[in-house]
This record gives structure tokens, sequence and C-alpha cells, in this order.
């Protein structure tokens, strides 16, 4: 749990500092952290699918091949489940109490815990994260995530106040829980049949998906691709 145990760390580390500046960061310094944090999650997400594949290049091919195919099928999963939809509508709901907050309101500790909990919880890159942490320990997705959600907790803390330092604890929740399940139950399995580094190879693609977000380079709808995690293993063992 060592991603989950950095990513609450961030939030609080955030928060903090959020509390004690006066200044929000320049737009210069928000420019360049987010360069240092593409460039990161571009190297830990190619990194996690080269070290899942090997054998003889026919071999790789295929496994990049079922990757890709994995994400593809993913995809109209997602779009099928309106998974895209719903994360577009946190982040505009999110948008809306932000632009609505007063600092006189008495709700509005609750409601920066709630904001935050949500957009926090939902962000694709923790749900991948908590998967490959608990399935190989690899805990950098949730890293790079840490980061991230320090530096919007430094911006929210001026909008809502202290409560959105709250927001750690339903973190802690969701992606320890996912971490310990995928370690103690669902790791066994694929390491039994052979199928872990389909999981890892996909998931290391996604990695680098949110990459490209990060960097402006291309808009991608994160959040419709998270059932290609399950497709990389029955693919695999379809295939077998």
């Amino acid at each position: 749990m060592l991603g989950t145990i950095l990513n609450v760390a961030g939030i609080l580390i955030g928060g903090l500092a959020g509390l004690s500046r006066r200044r929000a960061l320049s737009p210069a310094a928000e420019s360049n952290l987010r360069v240092i944090l593409g460039v990161f999650t571009v190297y830990y997400g190619l990194r996690l699918t080269w070290l899942s594949v090997g054998g003889s290049f026919g071999q790789v091919l295929k496994q990049v091949f079922i990757a890709v195919l994995a994400l593809s099928l993913g995809k109209l999963a997602g779009r099928l489940l309106r998974l895209q939809a719903m994360s577009n509508h946190l982040g505009r709901r999110a948008r809306e109490r932000m632009g609505a907050a007063r600092a006189d309101d008495p709700r509005r500790l609750s409601e920066g815990f709630k904001v935050c909990a949500a957009l926090f919880c939902a962000a694709p890159l923790g749900l991948v994260g908590a998967v490959q942490d608990g399935l190989s320990q690899y805990f950098y997705p949730l890293g790079v995530k840490a980061v991230m959600d320090g530096l919007a907790t430094m911006s929210f803390v001026s909008v809502f106040g202290r409560g959105v330092m709250l927001s750690a604890l339903p973190v802690l929740a969701l992606q320890g829980t996912l971490t310990l399940a995928c370690g103690q139950f669902l790791k066994p399995f694929l390491e039994a049949h052979s199928l872990l580094d389909s999981v890892n190879a996909a998931g290391g693609l996604l990695v680098f998906a949110v990459a490209l977000v990060i960097l402006g380079l291309k808009k991608v709808e994160l959040a419709d691709y998270l059932p290609s995690l399950l497709f990389a293993p029955l693919l695999t063992w379809l295939w077998k």
C-alpha cells in the first residue's frame, strides 16, 4: 500500500502548504510542474509495459497486440457503461460548487470534503495505480497522483478551507482496499494462469495515456479505458 500512503501524504502536505501560503503558484511554475509530472508519467507507464513483455520477437508482438486490442475493447465497453460521462459530470459539479463557494457559508467545509473526495477517488490514475500497486507493488503511478492531488489540494483549501484535507480518508479507504484485494485475491489467480503480465502491459499503456492528458498533447477519455484491465487477461487466456 505504499502508493496509497504516498497519495494520502500528498493530499495532507498539499493542504498544509495551501493553508500556509498566501499566494498561489505562478503560471510558469504550474507549467513546469505539469511538464515534469508528464515526463515521469510517460517513463513509468512505458516502463511498466516494457517490464511486462518478453520472450521472442513474435511473442513480444503478440503481447503488445493483445494490450492494444484490450484498450480498444475496453474503450467500447467504457462508452457503453458511460464511464467518461460520469467522470465529466463529477468534474462539472466540482467546478459549479467551487464557483458557488463563499467564505461565510457554514457548509463550506463539508462541500470541500465531498467535492475533493469524489474527484480524488474517481480519478482513473488512482484506480489503475491501486491495481498495479496490489498486483506488482508498482507504486509509481500513485506517486505521480500524490503530487497531482497535492497541488490540487493547495488550490482547493483556498476555496473550501481545511475540510478538503479530510478527503484523504476516502482515498485511503478506496485505493487501499483495492490494492489489498488485488494483492490477496486477484494476484494469486493471475499468476497461477500466467495472466499477470497482460494486466501490467495494458495498465502501463493506460498510465502512458494519462501522460498525454497531463502534457496537453491529446484529449483522452481515460475513464472509458478502465475495462481494458479486464479484457487484457481474458484475451490472453483465449489466445493460449
